[in-house]
């Protein structure tokens, strides 16, 4: 038999053969599926399921903390299991507080909108009074959270900004920082079904749009887009961007018109290019002296984009660095000099090459998702600051013009995410992790998350339960069949939390007596009445759940980003306080950070290439997404494992940086610096700068030697630093490392 299911890279009919998953199945919908898809054969049906519910031993008779991820589990019957997790929830509501909890969670465990990890225990947890949550996104926060002062939210920006067709017909020239790269494409949240950015940066380099890498690493750009590759040192492309603008100004070839009536604050940012506040004009040889790209060529490419039609694009990548929020608002700035905003194909973008939906053409549709309802406590803290929470109750922090005090988290509720892949600085982890009295885990496998918990409830994945796959940016949605009945003794979220919230008598609020079939069908209903006020009807969920697809009509006109606002920006003002774009930004000055001030800034980082200290690690660190798997998802599979060497992730690096270490390719090396230490095998390539290293994440945390990690996860060595007082962000893009043949 076979079943349709969808996941976060792509639609699969998956074959079952006697209760076994026998093999995969791509769609015909899809132009380039994802080979994502072969985890599920043999990562489903795994020895590393949770096969029942476990307490780790010493919490089980001591409540001891200390040997948290260090020590073996006992298996409990379900309803032991469920009675101490409540009697610890309730303890520490009692004695704590509610915001003494952290409902931990992270939303890529599952692509349906029922069985939603973080939505099913942010609902359960609110009917308890709430809890600590986390804000923003490991992805993107700093971009979250400076682009709305400067020129649009974050969301809408995602959704509406420039599409691969525009860019096509229209630009002539797209500079890419930070690169393209398609392999990050394969997923998309919520789910996708087309994976079509391939097609579209063919179609752009077919119709003579004539591509620009700017980054660290060659292949950050297809080979096929023909790219003029500007290998600059990682963390430094606001410095070259200065050096740009500085062209355009003192060449006079800006658009001053554009700049005095649909931007507040040139002149402040324009004293600051000419070095009139801090005696440094940002010249391209000043430039060239940071960022490693020479001077003429900085100048050269500044004229370039000033004679041509031109679309900016910066990376998710280069917001996840020491003051992220710089070359995010730097990027708007120079396109604002260019002009060009506004234009078809034309301005600028972000994290083309990040998700499989930026840059499409499908329609917009919000579909109703499961209520979380109302978090009582109205509490959050940045979401990469987890760690500095743990470790520091009570300490208040900075965080876009407010502050905030860290509670005193004595509970953990994980439900959906792996925070020992996401988060920096594991070894800082590992310490803050041991404070709370009690980490309760909702998880599948054996994964690090689970390893490091005191009470693990097996749940189940996608493949065995229903639910309905429906994205905002996806045009379609999809059935998620049932293929295998739930394994060993796993229940689903929604089971789970139904247990224990029968123990808090909150049972008939928290699933208001539905069955999973009845809660998909209330989705539906609610999404049809979200079309019926769109103009158009979706079939019924009889009818839906029959056909296993639907298609969303056709948009009628998909606008041109900020067109409206390039025509009369008077009537169509943006969602900034002067309703222009904020080249400074009256509101961010005002908060007196020192490490973000009013206007886009070259700020050193706390280490980098040609900075302070780098003799010691003279090697760029790069963390990228993997190529074989989503974060850290399915890493036991075949599927992932086949693409590491000798079972250690894979570290790319330069033949030169290669040779002077004594390495060739498919050696174990150790990659070190003051934080930490992990293992990885070495392959060479010379499509990148000498003085860079490149180790995707997602390897799971396995700490087996002392000071050793031996899977190749890169965040033993990245910083638990913010990217500034204003987001507050991961900074895991600015990290040194030296590599060494590892004998032992």
């Amino acid at each position: 038999m076979r079943y349709q299911t969808a996941t976060q890279w792509g639609v699969y009919d998956v074959e079952v053969c006697d209760g076994k998953i026998v093999g995969l199945h791509y769609r015909k919908e899809d132009p380039a599926p994802s080979n994502i898809g072969r985890v599920l054969t043999d990562g489903v049906q795994h020895k590393l399921r949770v096969e029942r519910p476990a307490i780790r031993k010493s919490w089980l008779t001591q409540r001891d903390r200390k040997l948290r991820g260090a020590e073996p589990f006992v298996e409990v019957p379900w309803d032991e299991a469920l009675d101490l997790a409540g009697e610890a929830i309730a303890k520490v509501i009692d004695e704590y507080g509610n915001r003494s909890i952290f409902a931990g969670s992270y939303g890529w465990a599952s692509a349906g909108r029922f069985h939603h990890a973080q939505s099913q225990l942010h609902r359960f947890i609110n009917l308890l009074g709430g809890a600590t949550r986390a804000m923003n996104t490991y992805s993107t926060a700093a971009a979250q959270v400076v682009l709305p002062h400067v020129v649009a939210p974050w969301h809408q920006m995602e959704l509406e900004q420039t599409t691969w067709a525009e860019i096509t017909e229209h630009a002539e020239i797209f500079v890419a920082f930070g690169g393209i790269p398609l392999r990050n494409t394969q997923v998309a949240y919520g789910g996708i079904t087309q994976h079509e950015s391939e097609q579209g940066a063919r179609a752009a380099s077919q119709a003579g749009v004539t591509f620009i890498n700017i980054s660290p690493v060659a292949t950050d750009v297809s080979d096929w887009l023909n790219a003029q590759w500007m290998p600059c040192r990682p963390g430094t492309d606001v410095a070259l961007m200065l050096g740009m603008a500085y062209v355009l100004e003192t060449e006079d070839l800006l658009d001053r018109a554009f700049l005095d009536s649909h931007c507040a604050g040139y002149a402040q940012f324009r004293n600051y290019l000419l070095g009139r506040t801090d005696g440094m004009p940002k010249t391209p040889q000043w430039a060239f002296e940071i960022s490693d790209v020479p001077a003429l060529a900085i100048a050269a490419l500044a004229r370039q984009l000033a004679a041509h039609k031109t679309f900016l694009s910066a990376a998710w990548s280069l917001q996840r660095a020491h003051h992220g929020e710089q070359p995010y608002w730097m990027l708007v700035t120079l396109a604002s000099m260019l002009g060009q905003i506004g234009e078809p194909g034309c301005g600028f973008g972000f994290g083309y090459g990040a998700e499989g939906f930026i840059g499409s053409s499908g329609r917009r549709f919000n579909w109703a998702t499961f209520s979380k309802g109302q978090n009582p406590t109205q509490f959050a803290i940045p979401v990469a600051r987890i760690a500095d929470m743990l470790l520091h109750p009570g300490e208040t922090i900075a965080y876009d013009g407010r502050g905030i005090t860290y509670p005193n988290i004595q509970l953990i509720y994980w439900a959906g995410g792996n925070p020992f892949h996401h988060h920096q600085d594991l070894n800082r982890l590992v310490e803050a992790w041991r404070k709370p009295k009690t980490v309760i885990v909702n998880e599948p496998w054996w994964t690090p998350t689970a390893q490091w918990a005191d009470i693990v409830f097996p749940a189940t994945t996608s493949l065995e339960r229903q639910d309905i796959c429906a994205s905002s940016h996806d045009p379609f949605a999809h059935a998620m069949e049932r293929a295998l009945p739930p394994q060993h003794e796993a229940r689903s979220d929604h089971d789970i939390f139904k247990g224990l919230a029968a123990r808090f008598d909150r049972l008939k609020a928290f699933d208001l007596g539905l069955s999973e079939r009845e809660w998909l069908e209330d989705l539906w209903q609610r999404s049809a009445k979200n079309a019926h006020n769109e103009g158009f009807e979706l079939p019924s969920f009889d009818q839906f759940w029959s056909a296993k697809s639907y298609r969303l009509p056709e948009n009628t006109v998909r606008t041109t980003w900020l067109k409206a606002f390039k025509a009369n920006p008077g009537a169509h003002p943006l969602k900034t306080p002067s309703g222009k774009i904020e080249l400074f930004s009256e509101t961010i000055a005002a908060f007196g950070y020192e490490d973000c001030p009013g206007h886009a800034t070259w700020l050193e980082p706390f280490e980098r290439l040609g900075g302070e200290g780098c003799e010691r690690f003279p090697l760029h660190l790069l963390t990228p997404q993997p190529a074989h798997r989503l974060h850290s998802q399915f890493d036991h599979s075949a599927h992932s494992q086949d693409s590491k060497i000798k079972g250690k992730e894979v570290l790319t690096l330069h033949p030169a940086a290669a040779a002077v270490r004594g390495i060739g390719a498919d050696d174990i090396v150790r990659v070190f610096n003051d934080r930490g230490a992990c293992l990885a095998g070495a392959c060479l390539s010379d499509q990148m700068r000498p003085d860079v290293v490149s180790l995707p994440t997602g390897a799971w945390f396995a700490p087996q030697l002392p000071g050793l990690e031996v899977n190749g996860n890169p965040n033993v060595l990245t910083c638990d630093k913010g990217t500034s007082q204003l987001a507050q962000g991961p900074s895991s893009g600015t990290c040194l490392v030296e590599v060494e043949l590892y004998s032992e």
